[in-house]
């Protein structure tokens, strides 16, 4: 299942040793090592397609179907349509060796030294069969001219400078830098347990994130500088098969296009730290996965792009790439800041999902096309199929301020909940643009006690529950009528909410 680790690393050969290293060789350390992994270390829940050249950016869509969804389904063979870089590819499989220049087998603890890798697709330091190693004060360099990247390093860590498929890896006080395809700082997969900390962590070149989990990986990391600059080389990255991360303080930066500060496909909790993506999204979540924000700076800059209907700062969605299990989405933010620098903010799209908004500072970007937009896709990435994959969201604003328009169509479900002080200040607006011949979907909107909704222009919603308050940005208050033409609310100003029902 999703949420365990998925499967088991089975050693099945000995170390080979081949040319030297920086230091001598001994039983728990090999230089130049080539570990042969169980061929069946496969994720078990391994879908049939698999896109051939993984991106953060979203949309590759699969080659293999995963079924129905109420309609969020994958497109069929052959018919995935435009993706990611490579588009659609065949099923792969977890490598069958990892290549190292110092692979830890047995327990250690090292200090003061240098692990450089230049190998194709190779790693500086591996650690498997269950070895605890600690390494302090070290430095870390990979650099590959010739490292292919791509599926094997996003899924499985292949190339990564720092790699722990078996065993735990504890980094303390060092430097890691990477400039090769596929070269991740560091990379916890399957049974690996990997603690960084007050480490500076850079890479350069395509699919290298900066700390990385796949396939039930643990990490944790604490103080950390990293900066990204490859395309999908997200800060904060995850990939097929999940794992957990948690992470406190430090700085995030992703520099390159396709490359979110998070890019989660896991459970991830972030605190303290600052977060920043210079040419994409602030945070991609696909499918049944959660990311917690607490305290922290979160800024995104996505560029516009034709594949895409809209321009957002944070998505929830199924990309239907096998990448993530079909299930919720959830994104929690809590104290903290969080800048748009282009689009609208909150979109969710082909997925259930759920947001959890409290005393977030925000600076919408200046076109500020929406704050929230519910609803189906055209389906140029194969988000599910056209017409059936709207989302069914439910958003909770906690003490929040925000403003902007919210949008939703007949084959999405919203739940929008302003609690405890919020003031949304905008329109509710329905937008069948991708709905295809439309639905039953719904908008429901509560208000408490102590919240309030300043309505902008026009506004429709199936039900209204309003025990707080509701005026026009005129200062009047506002008429809300019902979709059979029952007055609830005779009002004094400009503007209307249409609602299917009225609770006060």
């Amino acid at each position: 299942m999703k949420k365990q680790a998925l499967f088991c690393m089975l050693l099945a050969g000995t170390l080979m040793v081949g040319g030297c290293g920086q230091k001598a060789a001994d039983p728990a350390a090999d230089t130049t090592a080539q570990v042969t992994e169980a061929s069946d270390s496969a994720p078990a829940d391994k879908p049939d397609g698999a896109p051939g050249e993984n991106s953060d950016r979203p949309g590759n869509p699969p080659d293999g179907t995963l079924g129905n969804m109420d309609g969020k389904q994958a497109p069929p063979d052959g018919e995935g349509g435009p993706g990611g870089p490579g588009g659609p590819g065949g099923q792969n499989s977890a490598p069958e060796s990892y290549d190292a220049v110092s692979s830890f087998s047995e327990d250690k603890e090292e200090s003061d030294q240098t692990y450089a890798s230049t190998g194709k697709d190779e790693s500086a330091v591996l650690v498997t069969s269950g070895a605890s190693v600690t390494l302090n004060n070290f430095t870390i360099d990979r650099t590959s001219t010739d490292s292919t990247g791509g599926d094997n390093s996003s899924f499985y860590g292949t190339g990564a400078a720092a790699l722990a498929t078996d065993g735990a890896l504890t980094l303390t006080g060092g430097t890691i830098t990477t400039d090769a395809k596929g070269g991740a700082g560091v990379f916890s997969y399957g049974n690996g347990n990997v603690s960084v900390s007050d480490t500076t962590i850079t890479t350069k070149q395509d699919t290298s994130g900066g700390i990385h989990v796949a396939g039930g990986g643990t990490l944790t990391a604490s103080n950390l500088t990293v900066e990204t600059n490859g395309e999908s080389s997200a800060a904060i990255r995850s990939d097929r098969g999940g794992g957990t991360m948690t992470i406190n303080g430090g700085t995030y930066t992703s520099k390159g296009t396709g490359s979110p500060a998070v890019y989660c496909t896991a459970d991830i909790t972030v605190s303290d730290a600052a977060l920043s993506a210079e040419n994409s999204e602030a945070v991609c979540i696909e499918g049944l996965n959660s990311l917690s924000l607490k305290n922290c700076t979160l800024s995104g800059n996505i560029p516009e792009n034709e594949q895409n209907d809209c321009d957002w700062t944070v998505i929830l969605y199924q990309s239907m790439s096998g990448d993530s299990e079909v299930g919720e989405s959830n994104f929690s933010m809590e104290g903290g800041s969080l800048t748009s620098l282009n689009g609208g903010l909150f979109y969710t799209t082909n997925t259930e999902s759920s947001f959890y908004l409290k005393h977030v500072d925000i600076t919408y970007s200046p076109s500020n096309d929406f704050f929230l937009k519910c609803t189906g896709n055209a389906n140029k990435r194969g988000w599910g199929e056209s017409g059936k994959n709207g989302a069914d969201c439910t958003f909770t604003a906690d003490e929040q301020e925000m403003s902007g328009a919210i949008l939703w169509d007949s084959i999405s479900n919203l739940k929008l909940n302003l609690t405890n002080g919020t003031i949304l200040t905008g329109s509710i607006l329905q937008d069948e643009t991708n709905a295809g011949d439309g639905g039953n979907g719904t908008c429901d909107v509560t208000i408490d006690a102590l919240s309030a909704w300043t309505v902008t222009g026009n506004s429709t919603v199936s039900s209204l529950i309003c025990k707080g308050s509701i005026t026009g940005a005129d200062g009047k208050s506002v008429s809300i009528i019902g979709t059979d033409g029952t007055v609830f609310v005779q009002g004094e100003g400009e503007y209307t909410i249409t609602t299917g029902s009225y609770e006060h």
